[in-house]
């Protein structure tokens, strides 16, 4: 995975969280936007708006339509995007950075900031 899309796309997704584990990306974009390719690591995407897009990959190439309030997993890829629709597309990326090492014994109660 090399392009990040926060390099390869700066205006449409921003890094609100990160630490050793997780990166979190807001993605944001209107109708007729497109991405240069990038690529993800195994991610839950959390969609806030309903959007359409299509998405590519060399050859391949899929339309999605998806509803506000959908949680979905992102096996890791490489692809471009393009909104499709007519609603702006905003959507939330968990992107994991490891294979869990475990939940210490002294873990914290909820979530740490």
């Amino acid at each position: 995975m090399s392009a990040d899309p926060v390099v390869t796309n700066p205006g449409l997704y921003t890094v609100i969280f990160e630490n050793e584990r997780v990166r979190v990306l807001r993605y944001r974009d209107r109708p007729g936007d497109s991405t240069s390719p990038h690529s993800h690591p195994d991610s839950v995407m959390v969609t806030l708006s309903s959007f359409s897009r299509r998405l590519t990959s060399g050859a391949r190439e899929v339309e999605l339509d998806l509803e506000a309030g959908q949680a979905r997993w992102v096996g890791a890829q490489e692809h471009a995007g393009r909104n499709i629709g007519d609603t702006e597309s905003h959507a939330i990326f968990v992107e994991l950075k490891e294979e869990p090492g475990g939940v210490p014994s002294e873990a914290p109660l909820g979530p740490a900031v």
